[in-house]
């Protein structure tokens, strides 16, 4: 391609083909610009759901699921006192005395949601003891995998799952995102006294129902 000028008599040609080589790879370049961060945004493992603030449709399955003993629920432990400039429970590796009404409040509610069909455990950590016996008044002798579950978190609680009956671990934040990692979702770190909801019905995959965070059960619709 060529483009030819004329001024006051003078004539001039320019050779353009080679900026048409460099518009092509500009065009190249761009479009990969675009391309690149949407595979990735497309790729990415998807968000674990929210189930307070008016999910109606996520807070009616829960209940649902709930009464018909299907739900797996991973419970992190409330406020740990050794990060904390909080006044200590009991011991600098327990939890924090503050902490105690979130374990209690916390427990109110799986209280309401009904702990007759529920099966309780709690890793062997003292603030993981302390917390299941505020929030649930009952503590456990303590489970290793509860503590130890890299790579291993949803076999283990599958395998501890009772059919017809809930089942309930008091952990610490990274089995729960263990579990999150074994569900191929991406992982977050949830509040202290935060719960983990996976639906776990016979003869299905398990699947990831959502989170709740301590502070937010007020705004659970659960009916």
């Amino acid at each position: 391609m060529e483009l030819r000028l004329s001024l006051f008599g003078i004539k001039r040609s320019i050779d353009l083909s080679h900026l048409a080589r460099y518009r092509n790879a500009a065009v190249v370049l761009v479009s990969a610009l675009l391309v690149i961060p949407l595979t990735v945004w497309l790729l990415r493992p998807a968000a674990v759901p929210d189930l307070a603030h008016g999910n109606v449709a996520g807070g009616r399955a829960l209940a649902t699921g709930w009464a018909k003993g299907d739900m797996i629920v991973l419970v992190r432990h409330v406020e740990r006192c050794d990060h904390s400039t909080a006044a200590c429970l009991i011991g600098n590796d327990g939890i924090t005395d503050r902490s105690r009404s979130v374990a209690v409040s916390v427990g109110a509610q799986f209280e309401h949601l009904g702990l007759d069909r529920a099966d309780i455990y709690n890793s062997p950590v003292m603030r993981t003891a302390q917390t299941a016996g505020y929030m649930f008044n009952k503590v456990g002798v303590g489970e290793d995998w509860l503590v130890h579950c890299r790579d291993n978190m949803l076999r283990d609680a599958l395998a501890h799952k009772v059919a017809g009956r809930n089942l309930i671990l008091v952990t610490h934040s990274e089995c729960m995102a263990q579990l999150e990692k074994d569900l191929k979702l991406s992982t977050e770190t949830l509040g202290y006294g935060a719960s983990l909801f996976i639906s776990a019905k016979k003869s299905q995959p398990p699947r990831m129902l959502g989170f709740i965070e301590a502070s937010d059960w007020h705004s659970v619709t659960t009916e």
